[in-house]
């Protein structure tokens, strides 16, 4: 199978199989798109039925064209495809862009079709854009094989979509407002190429600044993430995903599974892959056309120009929600900003010109926070009035900032009255949005896009130093068994290095009373069952145990407590624990995702965690640096790191966290394992998994 996918948006000749002279059908338009654009590549339409269609000589089939053929477009009923498809192999077609529907999307009927195709494919060499698509443009040759109408502007932003409709929406929606497109890709049903492969030839494409990307779902996601990560250190890829509910999941047996939603997991593979992901289509557009437009921010503090309190009021909360803040404006800025604005100006941050503040003012104004201000952001703001021309207002915007290295974007409120002066705005690379509201968003993006790319790149393979034979023989001794207790998964965590908590299983209460007896009071108790995976809900651990008598009292009303709440789990006992009461309580997780792989947790622990949602998320493999940050992000995390005045055994922490990613990645056939609590005990103390569990496939 050939890789080069340039046949899709370079080819020297397309032929359009299925080419219709009637205007009523989509075909027609396909053909149309390709002739009136610009591209200067042959065009061949195929059509047994036609001599002749749109001036371009029409044949009956692919084999009569009577030259190479690069790209072929079909719009065809569905069975017919795999023949057609047949006969474009024959002609050393390279690439085939499939807009018929008829496939997967509509059953097991179409699923099996769509295999047939693809199999035929495959063995031919042909790459597959579709089925089920729109077809795709490349705006700087005039390439246009889709049937949708108009064609975007010359542009930075290649968006790849698979959905066709939000293409289409998305070009009608942006046609009159001057922001430009290298691309535009509807991937359809993905029987072949996927997004992961578009953004692999998006990154060496020299057109293209920035990849906005509408997905539905992914379908390798550690291939997704290993692409993605290379090309963010490249340019940035504004991402938005649909379909995020979880309401169709079912429950899951441990507090990692259930807080690790199949979500969870695409929004931490953005996170980590350096993909910013938004969420909605206008903040997709918006934040991929300043990527496309402006530099990235050189810190987080902004000044607002602006001739209306309200809307930077607005402005300046959504500010504060992204991590962005007023810049201050020393007294003697301030006291030059009084010469050349109404006397009654405001002239702290926002600077409020007032209502008729004219294009002189705003002028004004921008040249001295430019020369007197180390804001990296500039943001005017202007709310159409009477006396106040917005075309005059966005020249001085254009002539102001154009030789400045700051970030600039503006807000224009309103629709009808500033169109013009949004389309020269936009021309002049500065992009204006239409609600103040939206602009923190779209900063906050840049600016995490810049410290993302300040971090060091690439990922570090961790290596297990565990000896892979005893823990082969460990998992041979679990006699197929999928739920695992504390007791059974306590030596897996002790061939990692993972202290577990002093412990002794034992049978009956005699056993239990020697064990208390060895192990020194206070002591806690823990019921053992593989019916019984969350030991708390079932009433089956009772803890400061501090003498005998506590410990009868304690171990009999345990077991009658866990057989009135769980009556039909089989009871295999008891853990006698050594009772730790100094430390912090952290948990430590993993779950399997089917598509991105093992994503581990980490946050706070204990009975709480699922009411906190204290947590962090990861995907292994990670590196030391990774591990760090994930421990940063959570309230737990700052309160190790001396939030509350004690330093814990962080480093502690982050050897777990590695050496249960290092388990998941050396036994993928582990779906879940949990350690809650994990003991943190302070700075050089290190730490004691107090319980855990463990699942498997």
């Amino acid at each position: 199978m050939q890789n080069n996918l340039s046949f899709f948006f370079e080819p020297k000749s397309v032929a359009v199989i299925g080419a219709s002279a009637n205007p009523g059908k989509l075909s027609y338009g396909i053909l149309k798109n390709l002739s009136q654009y610009g591209y200067q590549g042959k065009i061949f339409p195929i059509n047994p039925k036609s001599a002749e269609i749109m001036g371009y000589p029409c044949y009956a089939s692919i084999n009569d064209v009577p030259a190479d053929v690069d790209l072929a477009v079909i719009i065809l009923p569905a069975e017919m495809i795999l023949d057609v498809l047949r006969d474009c192999g024959a002609k050393g077609v390279k690439a085939c862009i499939i807009i018929s529907g008829g496939f997967k999307e509509l059953g097991e009927e179409g699923q099996a079709r769509e295999e047939q195709v693809k199999i035929a494919a495959r063995e031919m060499g042909i790459r597959i854009i579709g089925p089920n698509c729109v077809g795709n443009v490349n705006i700087a040759s005039g390439l246009n094989t889709t049937f949708i109408k108009g064609m975007p502007a010359k542009g930075g932003i290649a968006f790849v979509s698979q959905s066709g409709a939000v293409c289409g929406g998305v070009v009608d929606h942006i046609l009159d407002e001057g922001i430009g497109f290298s691309h535009l890709i509807s991937l359809g049903n993905e029987m072949d190429v996927t997004e992961t492969d578009m953004l692999e030839y998006l990154a060496n494409d020299p057109q293209t600044k920035v990849i906005a990307a509408y997905v539905e779902s992914i379908r390798d996601g550690e291939r997704f993430m290993q692409v993605a990560s290379r090309v963010t250190r490249q340019k940035p890829i504004v991402l938005l995903k649909a379909g995020k509910s979880e309401s169709g999941a079912k429950a899951v047996s441990s507090h990692t599974g259930s807080l690790a939603g199949s979500q969870t997991a695409y929004t931490t593979a953005f996170h980590q892959a350096g993909v910013i992901e938004v969420n909605s289509l206008r903040s997709l557009l918006q934040v991929a056309m300043a990527f496309d437009f402006q530099s990235l921010p050189e810190n987080n503090q902004a000044v607002i120009f602006t001739n209306a309190g309200g809307p930077a009021a607005l402005l300046s909360d959504s500010l504060d929600a992204h991590g962005f803040k007023l810049a201050d404006l020393t007294e003697e800025v301030q006291q030059q900003l009084k010469t050349g604005l109404n006397p009654a100006a405001q002239t702290m941050n926002p600077i409020d010109m007032l209502g008729g503040a004219s294009e002189e003012e705003y002028a004004f104004a921008l040249r001295v926070a430019i020369e007197k201000s180390d804001a990296g952001t500039l943001l005017p703001v202007l709310v159409p009035q009477a006396l106040v021309d917005p075309v005059a207002v966005a020249e001085a915007f254009i002539r102001e900032t154009r030789q400045s290295h700051r970030t600039v974007i503006a807000c224009m409120v309103g629709q009808h009255s500033i169109h013009e002066a949004k389309l020269l705005l936009h021309q002049n690379h500065i992009p204006v949005v239409d609600y103040p509201e939206d602009i923190g968003e779209i900063l906050g993006a840049m600016l995490a896009y810049r410290l993302y790319k300040e971090q060091p790149g690439g990922r570090k393979e961790t290596r297990s130093r565990v000896d892979k034979k005893k823990a082969l023989g460990y998992f041979d001794r679990l006699d197929n068994k999928k739920f695992l207790g504390e007791a059974e998964t306590r030596p897996l965590l002790d061939l990692y290095g993972i202290d577990t908590v002093a412990g002794m299983h034992t049978r009956d209460l005699s056993e239990t009373r020697v064990a208390a007896e060895k192990l020194g009071y206070p002591i806690a108790l823990k019921i053992v069952s593989n019916d019984i995976l969350h030991k708390s809900d079932a009433g089956g651990i009772r803890l400061d145990i501090h003498d005998q008598a506590h410990l009868d009292s304690a171990y009999r009303s345990m077991l009658a407590e866990v057989k009135d709440k769980r009556p039909k789990a089989k009871l295999e006992g008891v853990l006698v624990e050594k009772m730790y009461v100094a430390g912090e309580e952290v948990i430590i997780g993993m779950k399997r995702d089917t598509n991105f792989g093992a994503m581990l947790m980490f946050g706070m622990g204990g009975i709480y965690v699922e009411a906190f949602h204290d947590i962090s998320f990861r995907i292994a493999p990670l590196d030391d640096d990774e591990i760090q940050q994930m421990i940063r992000e959570t309230v737990a995390g700052k309160i190790l790191m001396g939030l509350r005045g004690t330093m814990y055994d962080v480093n502690a922490v982050a050897n777990v966290i590695q050496a249960i990613g290092q388990m998941a990645i050396d036994f993928p056939h582990i779906q879940e394992i949990e350690i809650n609590p994990l003991k943190v005990l302070p700075e050089g103390s290190g730490v004691v998994a107090l319980d855990a569990r463990m699942i498997l496939s």
